[in-house]
């Protein structure tokens, strides 16, 4: 646990330049403090939402101790630890195959979690 507690923060600019030096990249959000639910739309339009696929990644066992012990309800998790995704790029979908090459050359474990829909109530929607 402490191993992990105290791993130093991930640091992904060399990856994301590279990345941007090839792709047209529309937005980055770091996901610190407030989870996903509030810094994914912080870079997002009031018209827009992230519809978020929580399968496609497998979140860190230490999450899921943390939640057991705490006990800590899902959306409390969700608001307040990253759960395993630090950094979330918005780009077009027809360059995501070729964005996930380039992270993956510079030593990143990228996947698609999602897409960027219209708002309808939320600006980030679960499914």
């Amino acid at each position: 646990l402490a191993d992990h507690l105290m791993a130093p923060t991930r640091i992904y600019v060399r990856a994301v330049l590279a990345l941007m030096q090839r792709q047209d990249v529309h937005a980055i959000a770091h996901i610190t403090g407030g989870g996903l639910p509030e810094n994914l739309p912080r870079v997002l339009p009031d018209t827009l939402a992230a519809r978020i696929d929580g399968a496609s990644w497998q979140r860190p066992a230490v999450f899921d101790w943390l939640q057991q012990a705490g006990p800590i309800d899902d959306a409390e998790m969700w608001r307040t630890f990253n759960c395993g995704v630090g950094l979330v790029l918005a780009l077009p979908s027809d360059s995501v195959p070729a964005a996930l090459d380039v992270l993956s050359e510079h030593g990143e474990h990228a996947w698609l979690m999602g897409e960027i829909v219209p708002r309808n109530e939320h600006a980030v929607e679960w499914h």
